[in-house]
């Protein structure tokens, strides 16, 4: 409900125009003595267009037609008594008796004012319902001949009336308090109204509906079911309010924070420019300022340009405002066409590298060679180089000094268990926390486009559902792609082919095969004793003195000690377990200094036990006194190593028992050898019948270690031919090699790292494939000295060359 433009204007207006005594309101006792008057005849009508009288009611309204200036003239002169009757069509300038309801009210003429603006406004009071019958003139003023209007005695009870009541004062007093144009008064007014007819009367003429409703309640002729159809308008009016109200309420809520929002800012940038500085305007122009010194592609250029008029654009207060930020911050970071110049002095390179490594010459021959291209041409692609071998051997440590030989940047990214694409290409910027993959961030922080890359530990990336960063780093690692590398996050193409790409890894099988055809595989291999000495001498013991503050005149340690470290308490193919041991050495001589003890300058290799503890025993060559046990080289990711191949023989009925924690291939080689000794009998002097009256059983040392792969083939045929010759096998004598059931010996690889650990075991003599000859020239000299070689292409030539015509003491009867 909207006690509306009537009621408003009788609490407003009326209390400006009419006397203190006027109380618009009326008792029972008058709406009694109302209902008891008798209306003339013949009335002058009065049409109104908007809305409609009821009795009891004093309403203000407006008269400017001339016909109805005149009728409320000639009234106010006489009895004051006229007839009010609503337009059906309030557009109607001149209704007629046909644009009129037959229903309509009885009315006093209250007071008539004169206006400033020249209109008259009359307050009027209605007193009983009438229809009219006939219209009787319509000029000069409208007339008609009315009858009363028949009201039905209520149906309501006494209860029933007072229960209206109170709901119609009570939904009143809701809609009064929550429509903000309704004035205070008005409650008190409805709080005052006694009579229910009155109460619906009152409440009818100021509610917020159309005049066609009005007109509808006016004409319902039982004041129970006026009642109940004003209550079913009045709920509906509160429930509109009540949504209006939630509406509005919310709208406001919004345009209040952002208007706060807007002020607040407006205030901040008004502080700013009194104190002469504005912090995002001024940080806007110094990246404008800063863009203007880079050398940039067109595509950067209008990029950047776009990018930072969006950053003006935007409100400093804003989420989106720090992401664009950061955005543009990374486009002046990134050193778009920035190159350092490389250093060309290949003599000044070869002694970075010689200072830093000992050994590794494959490695070093190629960045000598890389270099000596870029100084005749001047420019070329960065190769991608990965250097495999075993854990310790220096490949990581490596990529700085060829970062410092060439005068580049050194940046190191640590591949091992990375499983999200993301990591490399980066996350798109509409993503919380988007930010650039690693290659462009590492790019940041070196400052240049062409530092060296180290991808260390390349064959260790993971994949699952996130992606598989190793195909995403197919586009990294290819020189005809890389010079376009796309970052999800920077959006522009990026140059990568001048970035030189090291990469470490210690398997190649677990690497993609399409990422290691795009790499130049140097391989890594071990270092014998002697280079494990002086790469202790050289490197280890001075940094460890230098970690630890002890001069070098407090503790000597000699090769002899380093080679007795190497030879007893290590077992690898780098020098990272005797950092570690020679780190334990040099902690115990400051420990002898800090509690003052006594102790001598020189370390001796007998002291080793007591700072170390016991010295492991390691695989050595075990002599040829047993028949059926031949020593074979095995390759392992920490190095090579040796082991030994028993074979011994059990009366039964030529079962083959296979122990020691053997692969399939392995128990495949033993089956091929077993097979081969039977088919060559005669060759051997053993008599066919021998393999049916003895089972074989070939076992290999170190059971817990699994054991896999072909190179064991000769070695496990010679131990068979010797078990079922009980002929020796020659002294200091190892082997490695593939066997095939026609009797070929084909080639195996590790070549390097099984030579370095027949030497520490002491073997002199090694059996090889013919065709492993190639790989015996391409190693250093110094690694092969007191070693004798032996090529073969034909099993049977592995047993002959390995067993002697001795046999053992007491040789069994097989036959």
């Amino acid at each position: 409900m909207n006690i509306t433009m009537a009621f408003e204007d009788q609490f407003l207006e009326l209390s400006n125009i009419q006397d203190h005594d006027f109380i618009p309101l009326i008792s029972p006792e008058d709406e009694e003595a109302m209902n008891e008057e008798k209306s003339p005849e013949i009335l002058p009508i009065l049409p109104l267009r908007n809305t409609v009288l009821f009795p009891g009611v004093v309403i203000p309204i407006t008269v400017g037609r001339d016909r109805s200036i005149r009728l409320i003239n000639d009234a106010h002169k006489s009895d004051k008594i006229i007839g009010v009757v609503s337009q059906s069509d309030g557009e109607i300038e001149e209704p007629t008796a046909a644009d009129l309801n037959k229903v309509g009210t009885v009315a006093t003429i209250v007071k008539m004012l004169k206006m400033p603006d020249g209109s008259t406004t009359v307050i009027i009071q209605g007193k009983k319902r009438f229809e009219w019958v006939e219209m009787i003139e319509e000029q000069p003023v409208m007339k008609a001949r009315i009858r009363e209007f028949n009201e039905r005695e209520s149906k309501a009870t006494e209860n029933e009336g007072h229960a209206l009541q109170d709901s119609l004062k009570e939904l009143a007093l809701k809609i009064i308090q929550k429509s903000p144009n309704i004035p205070s008064e008005a409650g008190f007014a409805i709080k005052n109204i006694e009579s229910l007819s009155f109460l619906v009367n009152f409440i009818s003429s100021n509610m917020n509906i159309v005049v066609e409703e009005k007109q509808r309640l006016l004409e319902i002729t039982d004041l129970k079911e006026r009642a109940e159809e004003a209550l079913k308008l009045m709920t509906h009016e509160l429930q509109m309010l009540d949504l209006k109200n939630d509406i509005q309420s919310k709208v406001k809520t919004d345009i209040d924070k952002q208007q706060r929002e807007y002020f607040l800012n407006q205030q901040l940038k008004q502080i700013q420019e009194e104190l002469g500085s504005n912090p995002s305007k001024d940080d806007i122009e110094q990246k404008r300022k800063k863009a203007k010194g880079k050398v940039w592609s067109d595509e950067v250029q209008e990029t950047f340009s776009k990018e930072l008029k969006k950053l003006e654009r935007m409100n400093p207060q804003s989420a989106e405002y720090s992401v664009q930020t950061n955005y543009v911050d990374l486009l002046l970071d990134l050193p778009w066409g920035n190159y350092s110049d490389d250093n060309f002095d290949l003599k000044h390179a070869q002694e970075v590298l010689d200072r830093d490594h000992y050994g590794l010459e494959k490695v070093k021959e190629r960045i000598i060679e890389h270099l000596a291209v870029l100084k005749i041409k001047g420019d070329m692609k960065a190769p991608i180089i990965c250097l495999y071998g075993p854990p310790g051997v220096g490949k990581t440590s490596l990529g700085k000094s060829v970062a410092e030989a060439l005068g580049r940047k050194y940046m190191r990214m640590s591949l091992g268990g990375l499983r999200d694409e993301a990591e490399i290409r980066g996350h798109r910027k509409t993503y919380i926390g988007a930010m650039p993959g690693r290659i462009i961030q590492n790019l940041k922080k070196a400052g240049t486009s062409n530092p060296l890359f180290v991808l260390d530990e390349i064959d260790k990336l993971a994949r699952d559902a996130h992606g598989d960063p190793s195909s995403a780093m197919l586009e990294v690692l290819d020189p005809e792609q890389n010079s376009t590398f796309y970052d999800n996050y920077v959006e522009i193409d990026y140059d990568l082919s001048k970035v030189l790409f090291v990469a470490t890894c210690n398997n190649l099988s677990t690497i993609q095969p399409a990422l290691r055809d795009r790499m130049e595989i140097i391989e890594v291999t071990g270092y014998t004793v002697e280079e494990k000495v002086e790469i202790a001498l050289r490197h280890l013991a001075p940094k460890h003195l230098k970690e630890t503050g002890i001069d070098s005149e407090l503790i000597e340690i000699g090769a002899d000690v380093i080679e007795r470290l190497v030879v007893e308490y290590t077992n690898e193919s780098g020098v990272r377990g005797l950092d570690k041991r020679i780190g334990k050495v040099v902690r115990y001589r400051a420990k002898q200094l800090a509690l003052e003890e006594a102790y001598e300058v020189r370390i001796k290799p007998e002291d080793l036990a007591t700072i170390l503890g016991p010295s492991h025993e390691k695989d050595k060559y075990q002599g040829n006194d047993v028949a059926g046990v031949v020593t074979g080289l095995a390759w392992t990711p920490t190095g090579g190593d040796i082991l030994f191949i028993e074979t011994s023989l059990t009366k039964g009925k030529g079962k083959l028992t296979l122990t020691g924690n053997l692969g399939d291939v392995m128990k495949e080689s033993a089956v091929l050898a077993l097979e081969y000794l039977k088919a060559h009998s005669d060759h051997l002097g053993i008599e066919q019948e021998v393999f049916d009256k003895w089972n074989v059983h070939i076992h290999v040392p170190q059971g817990a270690i699994p054991k896999d792969g072909p190179s064991a083939g000769i070695t496990i045929l010679t131990a068979l031919a010797s078990a079922f010759t009980q002929k020796k096998i020659k002294k200091y004598l190892a082997m490695t090699g593939e066997i095939t059931l026609r009797g070929s010996v084909l080639p195996v690889g590790g070549i390097k790292e099984k030579i370095l650990a027949a030497k520490r075991a002491g073997i002199k003599e090694i059996i090889l494939s013919e065709r492993n000859r190639k790989d015996i020239n391409e190693i250093n000299e110094r690694y092969l000295k007191g070693l004798t070689f032996h090529y073969v292409t034909e099993m049977i030539d592995v047993i002959d060359k390995a067993l002697l015509q001795e046999k053992v003491v007491n040789p069994l009867k097989v036959a």
